[in-house]
């Protein structure tokens, strides 16, 4: 079940109207939402409710005997079995093939063969959210941020939330799980706000997403054949398609809990407009960057320390973000890259430098301002080619061709819509280059003729026959 499908329409508008008709009766409001997340959850397969329902009860237990533990070698005891429990089911779904195919690949290097042990099992649909989701609650429990609950349907629902569930944002227990313990009332004006960030993420989802994927897809299956301008064109086809797809599921994700009274935190701000990496960082899925930050790179020592240890860190923290991603070299490699991008500008302390809103007050500082938009959105292109790519000899000798620096046009010759996609993207940096200030274009003066527009947006151009996956579901 996805957001851009009619089933889940369905789905919704009766849990939003048994939801609301219970209104200021909190127990059964939440177990409304703990049983329709489980439903939506297992509308993909039904077997990997246990292992959230298993992930649920571990870090519900161990965070009580955390809370009750007087001494804090056994409290450290608990918080082991934790993270031993959800990392070892991450890495037993998600990592264990791929590390098993890397020894034995490693060893054939060596004129050695080995033989491969590998699980026959599917990846569960998002087990790296909602995994870092619960060992954010026994960590910040032991960290003494946070009490642990006493109230298991409360604690359950905060961990399956269905609107954020599969793709986020990764809420944090000390934002989110407070929320089901509060009376919430039905507000006219937060639902019409809910209800135009859906429909703003569902515009970017169906329309520029899933039409830069028909080109991305055509180009990267076919570029032995093609030059260097039409390679060019799908990095930065891919780049609007993993922006449109994940900001807008974030955007409908945060939508959909606002229309229940809840509120989610913003995990995207206009990324593609900063000036530099660490700036893109601050504003891409800003709930994995700050759950890395906060749980990995500040306990490692973060900026402090010696110049040796700051690399290190710098390294750790991409490397490992990137792994998060997927079970492939290509997401290694990508972390790394970003990595590298990130050190000067931390050795040169230059790291926090844009940490203002782009303004623009003249031409000099504009012109300045968009060479280094340009300059960062180049790197990031560069990059994404890794993440798209299957594998990494595919990554290679997809840049090398890149390098031939053939700039002819003879499959923009050919494709109908391309013209016409490059306009639409085009108009869409515009709407949101003067909507940045604003939490999506929708809202304000003229909603209404906005609203129309948009949804006249999705009615033409969008693609329902065959509804494609978000791309962070298979994280």
């Amino acid at each position: 079940m996805i957001f851009n499908s009619f089933t889940f329409l369905i789905f919704f508008v009766i849990v939003f109207i048994a939801y609301w008709a219970m209104q200021y009766r909190i127990k059964m409001q939440n177990t409304l939402i703990l049983l329709s997340s489980y439903v939506f959850y297992g509308w993909w397969d039904y077997r990997f409710l246990g292992l959230i329902i298993f992930s649920t009860l571990v870090d519900f237990y161990v965070a009580k005997k955390i809370d009750s533990e007087p001494n804090k070698r056994e409290k450290k005891q608990w918080l082991v079995l934790s993270l031993v429990s959800n990392l070892g089911m991450l890495v037993l779904f998600k990592y264990f093939n791929f590390f098993s195919n890397s020894w034995a690949e490693a060893w054939g290097l060596l004129g050695l063969e080995m033989s491969q042990l590998t699980l026959n099992v599917i990846l569960p649909v998002g087990i790296s959210f909602y995994t870092f989701q619960t060992l954010s609650y026994t960590i910040d429990v032991y960290r003494g941020n946070l009490k642990s609950t006493n109230n298991i349907i409360n604690f359950g629902a905060y961990v399956a939330f269905f609107p954020q569930l599969v793709a986020g944002p990764i809420e944090r227990a000390t934002h989110l799980l407070s929320q089901f313990k509060n009376r919430r009332e039905f507000n006219y004006e937060k639902a019409v706000s809910g209800l135009q960030l859906f429909i703003w993420g569902l515009f970017k989802k169906v329309v520029i997403a899933d039409s830069c994927a028909v080109y991305c897809d055509a180009i990267f299956e076919n570029y032995e054949q093609l030059n260097s301008a039409t390679l060019i064109l799908a990095s930065i086809y891919f780049a609007f398609q993993i922006y449109g797809d994940f900001s807008g599921y974030s955007d409908m994700a945060i939508g959909l809990a606002r229309l229940l009274g809840f509120d989610l935190k913003t995990n995207f701000k206009y990324p593609y407009f900063s000036r530099d990496i660490a700036e893109f960082w601050r504003k891409w899925h800003i709930s994995l960057s700050t759950w890395f930050r906060d749980y990995l790179y500040i306990p490692l020592g973060g900026s402090k320390g010696t110049i040796k240890n700051q690399i290190r860190n710098v390294f750790i923290i991409f490397i490992v973000s990137g792994f998060w991603h997927g079970a492939n070299w290509t997401y290694v490699i990508w972390g790394a890259l970003n990595a590298c991008y990130f050190l000067p500008l931390l050795l040169l302390k230059r790291n926090r430098k844009n940490l203002d809103d782009i303004t623009v007050s003249n031409s000099f500082t504009f012109i300045k301002q968009l060479v280094s938009i340009a300059l960062t959105f180049g790197l990031t292109c560069f990059a994404w080619v890794f993440f798209r790519a299957p594998n990494i000899s595919i990554a290679i000798n997809y840049i090398n061709k890149i390098g031939d620096l053939n700039f002819g046009i003879e499959y923009l010759s050919i494709e109908r819509y391309s013209v016409e996609l490059m306009l639409l993207i085009s108009i869409f940096v515009l709407v949101e280059w003067f909507s940045r200030f604003k939490e999506q274009p929708i809202s304000g003066k003229y909603a209404m003729l906005k609203l129309t527009l948009v949804l006249m947006g999705i009615v033409v151009l969008g693609s329902y026959s065959n509804p494609k996956d978000f791309i962070y579901f298979q994280f």
